[in-house]
Order: structure tokens, then sequence, then C-alpha cells
């Protein structure tokens, strides 16, 4: 467990200050997605299976010659420009992201080839909990001293992960979890702020669980072979081992902090299904009011979830207002981050 309450702290704090988001032009409905599967595998599917299993009606994916560092990119260009700033003003780069367009070296520098700025560039990888967790990198290394000013990025494909011919019905419930995914970047900016900023941050990690699901080819256990490039996992067990742990972090926040549901503006979580977030609502008790919900027409976007929601609300913050994150990820890690906007 890692507890980092910032508010204690004596140093300046580190905020957002600028907030973007791409995503891909094309859309994939759930429909279009079920009937690619049928065609490919001649399995037969019971009528708007996929919709009505997720909730899920639509997804946008990326075309061909579109990749991760092709959403981050895009993402990093606008959260710059809302900033008032050129590439040349970044210290620090970091792609937190799920996936990534080669094993080495780190996307990092193919964003930052494309930005054409001189920052540290480096990739942070956790899941779904990428995005999160390279603020966090960030706003460490600021408050350290280390840079003034960072951009973090993501850009998340797992469409390109998406088994659309399984061999049986075995092969399908391997992979079902897979269908819910959907592409997007984003792109925050972090400076040291006067007042508000991050202001408190946990985190829970479970890492006996790391088997549940992934994408376990292309590191040094399945170097190679088609069969380990696609998403497995038991989307059952992984919501199971969420609803078990996932409150404990959430209730340490709101003890610590003494910040009830309704000191946020809004509660950014981590979308998988729909009926997969009505039940986070009911173990939690978190105001449907308060929830930025994609999932419906976005799917699960991997890392880049929290990153579109705060560009949808972004512009709509007013100084104080306080926005929670919750993010969720395989390994399986539980994290939560207080903000307010400065």
């Amino acid at each position: 467990m890692h507890i980092d309450h910032t508010a204690r702290a004596s140093v300046p704090r580190a905020g957002i200050t600028a907030v973007a988001s791409c995503l891909p032009g094309t859309e994939l409905t759930s429909r279009h997605l079920q009937e690619r599967i049928t065609e490919a595998s001649g399995l037969r599917l019971p009528v708007r299976m996929l919709e009505r299993a997720t909730g899920i009606s639509s997804r946008r994916v990326v075309a061909d010659g579109e990749y991760a560092s092709t959403l981050a990119t895009r993402a990093a260009r606008t959260a710059l420009a809302r900033a008032g700033l050129s590439p040349y003003d970044i210290d620090l780069l970091v792609f937190a992201s799920a996936t990534r367009d080669v094993v080495e070296p780190a996307t990092a520098h193919i964003v930052q080839a494309e930005l054409g700025s001189r920052a540290h560039a480096l990739d942070v990888t956790n899941a779904c909990n990428s995005f999160v967790n390279g603020i966090d990198t960030a706003r460490a290394m600021i408050l350290a001293g280390r840079v003034r000013r960072a951009l973090v990025v993501t850009g998340e494909t797992p469409s390109r992960a998406v088994r659309h011919a399984p061999s049986g019905p075995e092969q399908l419930r391997d992979g079902f979890a897979g269908y819910t995914f959907g592409d997007a970047g984003a792109a925050v900016v972090l400076e040291t702020v006067d007042r508000g900023g991050i202001v408190d941050v946990d985190t829970e990690t479970h890492s006996e669980h790391w088997r549940v699901g992934g994408i376990f080819g292309g590191g040094s256990r399945h170097p190679r072979g088609d069969e380990h490039t696609y998403f497995r996992g038991d989307g059952a067990e992984l919501r199971e081992v969420f609803e078990k742990v996932g409150t404990s972090v959430l209730d340490r926040m709101r003890r610590r902090t003494g910040l009830g549901w309704d000191d946020f503006r809004h509660i950014l979580v981590h979308q998988v299904t729909v009926p997969y977030l009505e039940r986070f609502v009911e173990l939690t008790g978190v105001p449907r009011d308060r929830l930025v919900v994609t999932v419906p027409e976005l799917g699960n976007m991997a890392s880049a979830t929290l990153g579109v929601q705060l560009d949808r609300v972004h512009d709509g913050l007013r100084p104080g207002d306080r926005v929670l994150f919750v993010g969720l990820g395989g390994g399986v890690s539980i994290m939560t981050m207080v903000w307010e906007k400065a």
C-alpha cells in the first residue's frame, strides 16, 4: 500500500493546467463488431449479444497508419496549445499507456520526435492505471525540483488486441472482455501552482491477481506468436477482485481528507461496461450525477478513459472545484487522486 497525502506537505503543489483528448474518426458499433465476429468465426451468436451484455453501443477505433503515438501526439499538441506553450517549454514527457507502438524504444521518444521537443522522455505502464500513474510520476518529479513543467500523454489502441475470429465458444469467452475496447488518446500539462493542485494520492495493489487478464505476448515469456497478442481475461473474476478490495481505497480517502461525495464537482471512474459501472455505484454510493459516463458510446478506453472524461468537463470547472480520479487496472491495482482546479 502507498499513501501520499500531499495536502499535509509544506512543498508547493503540482497541478493540471491544461487538458486535451483525441478520439479516432472511425466509429465501430457493437452490431457491426458482432457481425464481423460472426462472419470470421462462423459462430451463431444471440441477436445484439455484445450490446446487451456490455451496455456498449459503439466505440472508436484507429485506422490503418494510426498508432498509440498518433493519438497521444494529437492530444499533446492540443494540450500545449491550450496552455499557450511550445514543445520546447516542456522539461518532462511521460507516455503513460497500456499499449505502445513498439517494445523498444519507449514510445515517449516517438511522440517527442513528432512534437519536436527535447524533454526528458520515458514510458510509464500499469494497465488501465497507466495515465494516472504517469500524472503522479510527473507530479513527484515537479515537487522534487527535477522539472518545471511536464506533459503526460496516453495513446490507447486496445482494439488491435481484439480476436475477431475465435475458433469456438471457449475462445470467444476467453477474449470477450476485449470486445469492450475502444481507442483514444489524452494529454495533460502539469506545473507548480500556488493553490489547489493535486492534493491527495492513494494506491492499493493486489499483484497476486496479475494472471486474471492481459496481453501476454511481446515480453520474455512469449516473445513471438500471434496467440499471445490477443487480450485474454476472466472479466467475472476481475470484477470480483475489484468488488472485494476496491472500496477500501475510497473509504480511506474520505476518512483522511474529510471529503464527502458532494465535495467533488465530478468523479471520474474507469469504465469497463455499463453493468460494471452500475455495480460500482451500488457498492460505493457515489452519486450518479457526479459521474462522467463515457462507456456506452466509447467503450473501455483503457488508461485514456479518465483523460477523455476530464477533457469533457474541464472547461466547465471553476477555481476551487475538486475532481476525484478513480483508477482500476489489471495487475490488480486501484488508485485515487484528488485534484483541485487552481
